[in-house]
């Protein structure tokens, strides 16, 4: 069976599933079918993740940060990079400005 995104077989039974969907929500409503789909879901993932354990333990450790990590408000740090910037520009030396001396151009008088 050649199950690959995009072959006819795959676009056949996903639209038998969606069928099923469709007809769920018409027969028993859109909450029960929706909690049937999460059911569904969560069934699926539990039978195919090998380490459940290991899963749960990193997807932990992502949601929920370690009390050492230090959280980082955003508006202080954007201010404090600011402050840096402008001491930067202020402590930089101004280029000295060249003053450019017209030569004057004498005319003479011709009548």
């Amino acid at each position: 069976m050649n199950l690959k995104k995009g072959t006819p077989l795959c676009g056949l039974i996903l639209g038998a599933i969606l069928v099923g969907i469709g007809a769920l929500m018409m027969l028993i409503g859109f909450w029960k079918t929706l909690l049937l789909c999460v059911l569904f879901g969560v069934g699926y993932f539990l039978g195919t993740v090998e380490n459940k354990r290991e899963f749960m333990k990193t997807t932990a450790n992502k949601l929920i940060p370690d009390k050492e990590v230090k959280v980082i408000d955003l508006k202080t740090e954007l201010k404090r990079e600011q402050a840096v910037i402008e001491q930067a520009v202020e402590a930089e030396p101004k280029p000295e400005k060249k003053t450019v001396k017209k030569t004057a151009e004498k005319k003479t008088d011709k009548e």
